[in-house]
This record gives C-alpha cells, sequence and structure tokens, in this order.
C-alpha cells in the first residue's frame, strides 16, 4: 500500500500539471461513470494529501477523493511538467533524470527521480504507485489509448492522468470531505505543526494499545505504513508491543518529530529512506535497493545491523511486522 510520501508526490503532481485547468474526466471501466459526469469539464482548483487520502477539488465545491489501497495506481501520460523544488535530500540527484537519459527505479518499483531536475515538461509516461516501475518512453497517439481497467481518466490538453485499481474514488461535497478529514490523525505535512504533535501525542499515550497497532491506524497519526511502523520504531529502540501510555511523552513527542523528518525525506526523494549518514556508493546502493536503505524491515532472518541480533517477523493485525528484540526493548 502506498504510504504517505507516495500520495503526496502524487498530489504536487496535479498541482503541477493539473490545477487552474479545465479537465476532461471519465470512466472508461464504467464504474465511476456517474461521479465523473459531475466534474467533467470543470477547472481543477486545489490538489491535497492527507496521509493516505487524496483530494481534487473542483469548482462549484465537488471533490474528487482518492484512496489507493493496496493495488492503486496513478498513471500520468503527456507533457509533464517537472517541479524543480522537489530535489534530492542531499542535492545528490538533481542533474540525474534529464532528458534522454533513463530514470532510475529501486527493485521494488519505486522511482525516486521521477519528480527530480531542472524545470522543464517532458513527454513522457509515469506510473505513481507504491508497486509498480514509473517512466517508458510514450507513443505519438493522443490522448494515450485505454490500457486495462482504467477507473477514472483525467484529461486536460496536455497531460492524461489514468486511476488504476483504487479503494476509493468519489466526488464528494465539503461536508462529506470534512468529515474524512476530522476521522484522520495528523499530517506532518498538514496544518499546524505545533497542534499536529499534540494531537498526536494525546491520541497515542490514552491508549493502552500497543505501539506498532497505534502508528498503523490512520485515526491516530496519518501516512504511515508497514515501513515506516518497522523503521522507526527500531530508530527509537521501543519494543512494537508496548502500550502507548506507557511510553514517556517524550520518546512519543520525538516518535512524531522522527515522521516528520522521514515523510519530507520520502516526498523530497521518493523512497522510504530511513537509514541515516549514508555516503557516496552507500547512499547510491540504498537509493537503488530498499534492502539497503532499512534497519530492518524486510530483514526476516538476518542479523540487525546494530547488534547482531537475528530479526524477527511476525503479524500484527494481520500485517508483518519487523523487529530486534535486543536494540527494542
Amino acid at each position: 500500500m502506498p504510504e504517505g510520501h507516495s500520495v503526496h508526490r502524487i498530489a504536487r503532481q496535479f498541482e503541477r500539471n493539473f490545477v487552474g485547468r479545465p479537465v476532461a474526466v471519465s470512466s472508461p471501466q464504467g464504474r465511476f461513470a456517474d461521479g465523473a459526469a459531475r466534474i467533467d469539464g470543470r477547472t481543477m482548483t486545489r490538489a491535497m494529501a492527507v496521509g493516505k487520502q487524496m483530494f481534487l477539488e473542483f469548482e462549484d465545491d465537488l471533490w474528487l477523493r482518492v484512496h489507493l489501497g493496496l493495488y492503486g495506481a496513478w498513471d500520468f501520460a503527456g507533457e509533464i511538467l517537472v517541479d524543480p523544488t522537489i530535489a534530492s535530500a542531499n542535492g545528490r540527484m538533481g542533474q540525474t533524470n534529464q532528458r534522454g537519459t533513463d530514470p532510475i527505479f529501486d527493485d521494488a518499483g519505486e522511482n525516486s527521480l521521477a519528480s527530480i531536475g531542472a524545470p522543464r515538461k517532458t513527454r513522457a509516461h509515469v506510473r505513481m504507485s507504491e508497486q509498480t516501475r514509473g517512466l517508458a518512453n510514450e507513443g505519438s497517439e493522443w490522448p494515450p489509448p485505454v490500457v486495462g481497467q482504467v477507473r477514472a481518466r483525467l484529461l486536460t490538453e496536455q497531460t492524461c492522468a489514468d486511476l488504476r485499481g483504487p479503494t476509493a474514488c468519489a466526488v464528494e461535497s465539503p461536508d462529506e470531505v470534512q468529515k474524512v478529514l476530522e476521522r484522520l490523525g495528523p499530517d506532518p505535512l498538514v496544518g499546524d505543526p505545533a497542534e499536529n504533535e499534540r494531537r498526536f501525542v494525546a491520541a497515542v499515550r490514552r491508549r493502552n494499545v500497543a505501539i506498532g497497532q497505534l502508528l498503523m491506524d490512520q485515526a491516530v497519526v496519518s501516512g504511515i505504513g508497514n515501513v515506516y511502523r518497522a523503521e522507526m520504531l527500531f530508530r527509537a529502540g521501543i519494543d512494537p508491543h508496548t502500550p502507548g501510555k506507557a511510553i514517556p511523552e517524550e520518546i512519543v513527542r520525538e516518535l512524531w518529530r522522527d515522521w516528520t523528518r522521514l515523510l519530507k525525506i520520502g516526498v523530497e526523494t521518493g523512497q522510504m529512506m530511513t537509514m541515516d549518514g549514508l555516503e557516496g556508493e552507500a547512499w547510491r546502493k540504498a537509493m537503488a535497493s530498499r534492502d539497503d536503505r532499512h534497519w530492518v524491515y524486510h530483514r526476516a532472518g538476518l542479523p540487525c545491523r546494530v547488534c547482531g541480533t537475528e530479526i524477527l517477523l511476525e503479524e500484527m493485525q494481520a500485517r508483518k511486522l519487523y523487529w530486534c528484540p535486543s536494540c527494542q526493548r
């Protein structure tokens, strides 16, 4: 499932390429036909991500809400305006994805460079999801042919976005959107930072529920999934089974601040980079392979990078949990 950094990057793609433009909306698959008809031809006025949910605002107070879920993905095609403000966390990759140069995909299918480089328009095809590869040369046909089960197609004169396999795709009123937002926990990139931290600390410390469960609860905090959950708890040295209310307040605050740091790195690089201090070849390897950029995630049975203890894998609420029983006590 795409975690928060991916959804923020997708929202920024819409901000650059769709906001301020009239958008033709259709449902080639047919399952979103009624919703598409309500916003077809209207100008998109805003693109916003909160955790794993994305909200696209159109004229006349209509919103398209999308949750990609486990299998959803957006395909962008056409003239794609790249945002020069999104750079790698240390500036090393700013010139990598230039015209005529192949982008880099890691072995998990994430594309760290699709939105990095000098400001330009590219004629390209970009897939944005957690599990699919992203950039390929596009043919000359416009608009591009529909391929597979496309729930919704959003089309301007220059850019096309196809949505496949989402958990949620619905046109909603401002009141309906507000109700969704009220159910979501704080997102470090949305709203007042101090209030967000306060809400997170309060939500964690009043619950007698394992912190490993709380971090995955989108009503407690928005955007954290399996990878960030495992890595944040390792970085903090917290046993994932510890009840939230048993964790000292300052440690909960540092969890929030670490999530803020990691989310910003994820948005900037397109990768869930959770190891600090990597330089040179170690950084390049980590950007190309998730197994080289995580402390414990996906390392079941391997020695801990810090203490050598075997990394454990168990299920917590039907999701895989990786942790070190020695470092996390």
